[in-house]
């Protein structure tokens, strides 16, 4: 059975077409309800939301859902995702629900769940909710119908959290960092997180408006960052996106720092306090930089799928602690169970205020691939797997690239398009190898 509703993180959409409508969402909460029901007799879930406007419709449907199917609900109001998933483990809830489209515009929405454990769920689980909502509801009884109440101190519980995984023995007095909220799930939360280490903290997309998240802000638009830091003489600036499970960094020279780099940051600190990693994990898109500079330090380095979920899980398959992808998604498992922004910030100026070293120095010799990318289309029924000619010409740019590149064929998942990426030392090399490969696409 395929997934109907769920995609890579989660069932995401424009509001008001389905399945991001009140009526699908209450269906989806009662559906949940009744799964978690079967297993445990008075489940207990978190609803957090980013700041979006539809957020307050469809937090009120989840709640009616859950409700309906005997479930209890604490509500935390805007939080970030990844705190979302501390407050379940913390609290010994069945679940964690978060309401948000983390980097899309305020007109979409989407619905996403943590386990217990405060880990996101497998497909498994989702096929399973797929299944309940084919069948009929069925409403509790009055006297066993879910209740609902506010958490009033989610924030300042995620906020201690935040701290802890900073070393008690550093601070953050001397830095004037500029942190940028996206106008999203982090306005409150990330600048006292910063000022209460002891940063000069300068904020920046921290006014939501209900419409605004995202919106020229946050880390899918540094530039915003990259400005302020420069006109407020801060040593860095931090981004985050809408829910804050991921960042973009800038420095004070307005150098920005994807989720590779800082991947690499966080395992040379580790190496350098003589902790042991044994291996790291990336997507099929971590710069081969970042794997080559990885290797070099003894450390293993291993490609999932795209999506953070897919880093999780080949983490925890191997044992192993420390994995991201080059959009700001970073895991630490030694330190929370998902991705967050804000934690994987306080590694990075944890390794800069310990060693004393700017974040330039310590990736001095990392110097990133160029890439080049190309969509070819392709004809309706084209089968490019089994292309002889794109075969051959594949062949002959691994020959060129002599094993100090990559070569990444993969057809798009909304489109009718083939995506072919090359990662070569030199930018005319893998354009020149990009192009052999797209043009072999097309001539059969």
């Amino acid at each position: 059975m395929s997934r109907q509703y769920f995609g890579t993180d989660g069932i995401r959409g424009t509001v008001g077409q389905t399945p991001i409508t009140p009526d699908f969402v209450l269906s989806l909460g009662h559906a949940v309800g009744q799964l978690l029901r079967r297993s445990e007799q008075r489940p207990t879930v978190l609803i957090g939301k980013d700041t979006r406007i539809s957020g307050y419709m469809l937090e009120s449907a989840l709640e009616a859902g859950f409700a309906s199917a005997g479930v209890d609900v604490l509500l935390t109001g805007p939080l970030p995702t990844p705190g979302v998933a501390y407050l379940t483990r913390a609290l010994r809830l069945s679940l964690g629900v978060v309401i948000s489209a983390s980097h899309n515009p305020y007109a979409d929405n989407g619905i996403k769940f943590f386990s217990a454990r405060g880990e996101k769920l497998p497909d498994e689980w989702e096929l399973a909710v797929e299944s309940a909502l084919m069948e009929a509801p069925s409403w509790v009884e009055s006297r066993s119908l879910g209740k609902a109440r506010r958490l009033e101190d989610a924030r300042g519980r995620y906020i201690e959290f935040c701290k802890s995984t900073f070393a008690s023995t550093l601070s953050l007095k001397g830095l004037k960092l500029v942190i940028d909220g996206a106008h999203g799930a982090a306005y409150q939360v990330a600048p006292e997180v910063f000022h209460e280490l002891g940063a000069e903290v300068v904020s920046i997309g921290c006014a939501p408006d209900g419409l605004n998240i995202n919106d020229g802000v946050g880390a899918t638009h540094p530039e915003a960052l990259v400005k302020a830091v420069i006109a407020h003489g801060a040593h860095y600036g931090i981004a985050l996106d809408g829910d804050a499970d991921r960042l973009q960094i800038v420095d004070a020279q307005g150098r920005l720092y994807n989720g590779d780099e800082l991947l690499y940051m966080i395992v040379a600190d580790r190496l350098a306090q003589g902790e042991a990693v044994p291996g790291a994990v990336g997507t099929l898109m971590t710069n081969m930089a970042v794997e080559l500079a990885l290797q070099a330090r003894g450390v293993e380095f291993v490609r999932a799928k795209v999506g953070d979920r897919y880093v999780l899980e080949e983490l925890v398959c191997r044992g192993w602690q420390l994995g991201g992808e080059g959009s700001g998604h970073l895991i630490a498992l030694d330190r929370h169970t998902t991705g967050d922004g804000i934690v994987s910030a306080l590694q990075v100026l944890q390794a800069v205020v310990r060693s004393g070293q700017p974040m330039s120095q310590w990736l001095d010799g990392v110097k990133l691939f160029p890439q080049r990318m190309i969509n070819v289309r392709l004809q309706a029924g084209q089968e490019w797997k089994d292309n002889a000619k794109l075969a051959d010409a594949q062949k002959t740019v691994l020959a060129q690239l002599n094993g100090r590149g990559r070569v990444l064929i993969r057809p798009s998942g909304t489109e009718p398009l083939l995506r072919v990426m090359v990662e070569a030392e030199d930018q005319g090399l893998a354009d020149q190898c990009a192009q052999l490969l797209a043009d072999a696409v097309v001539l059969r």
